[in-house]
């Protein structure tokens, strides 16, 4: 990383050209952002639980867009978004949580690990900005979800149609490993978003060990029919669970997540990736305990 300016100095935005300082204030107009200077801060994780619980799934964006509950968190994304990478020292950092992206009714959710320092970090949408969402974006749109195969900065025009991406933790963590009470403190917004989403899903697509194991988590918490013993993770993994009100069978599908680890070794292919949203699309009907793969945690 290599720091260039003041701390403070205003940047223009890769596409729009306003100007932002780093991090980026809530309500300042920066493209999608969905809180105002007037949303509710979680600064503990009690408080997160408690702006989560009865929020509606605007709020829970905006929420936890703003959030400061854990410190650790704050200080790194903050800090990277302050010295940035030297690719984008002419460029603003978003240096918030990274809220949910896509449609607000959707089919599909799409559970991931959590913002990258210099992609959703950067540029305040997830996966947008590096190497994971240039693999994401390409599927889901060869697939039918997304209006276009790449996703550059907020503003550029994306949208998923039928699908929504959510983060097992929305601050951007150092080494991409959130700690177990960072994990803890933040699934009040996943569970709330669960909740709010389970009636319209037909799958759920979990990228990653991490990524499985918080959405089984989740899901027992909120009262789901999960299997017992609760199903390892593997690409492929295609398992039905039913939703609490309804008993509404759905499928959760594993992959393996997309980062640079997997693609560049060929541990995940295009082909690969794009089974798995297959059989996102075919939902509770192909949904059964089996491993596509071997099993492993990234």
């Amino acid at each position: 990383m290599s720091t260039t300016g003041r701390a403070g100095d205003a940047l223009p935005h890769p596409l729009t050209g306003e100007p932002f300082v780093s991090p980026v204030p809530p309500g300042s107009g920066w493209p999608g952002d969905p809180a105002t200077v007037r949303t509710p801060r979680a600064g503990t994780p009690a408080e997160v639980a408690r702006l989560a619980e009865q929020a509606t799934l605007a709020q829970v964006d905006a929420r936890s867009s703003v959030c400061s509950a854990c410190p650790r968190l704050v200080s790194w994304r903050e800090d990277v978004a302050r010295t940035k990478r030297r690719a984008f020292a002419d460029q603003p950092y978003w240096g918030r949580p990274a809220a949910s992206f896509g449609d607000p009714d959707p089919t599909l959710l799409i559970v991931g690990l959590a913002p990258a320092a210099h992609g959703a970090n950067r540029t305040g949408r997830m996966f947008t900005g590096d190497r994971s969402g240039d693999w994401i974006f390409a599927a889901l749109h060869r697939a039918g979800y997304a209006t276009q195969g790449t996703s550059v900065a907020a503003g550029d025009g994306l949208e998923l149609h039928g699908a929504r991406m959510v983060a097992t933790v929305r601050c951007a963590p150092p080494d991409n490993k959130p700690i177990p009470e960072e994990k803890h403190a933040c699934a009040p917004w996943l569970h709330r978003e669960l909740d709010l989403l389970a009636d319209g899903l037909t799958s759920i697509l979990a990228l990653g060990g991490i990524a499985w194991q918080a959405t089984f988590a989740a899901l027992a918490r909120l009262g789901w029919g999960i299997p017992r013993p609760r199903p390892a993770f593997g690409h492929g993994v295609t398992v039905a669970v039913t939703t609490p009100v309804t008993g509404r069978e759905l499928a959760v599908v594993g992959s393996y997540h997309v980062s640079q680890q997997n693609t560049f070794t060929g541990r995940l292919t295009e082909a690969m990736l794009d089974d798995v949203l297959a059989r996102c699309r075919d939902g509770a009907t192909r949904a059964q305990s089996h491993t596509a793969g071997e099993g492993h945690p990234l």
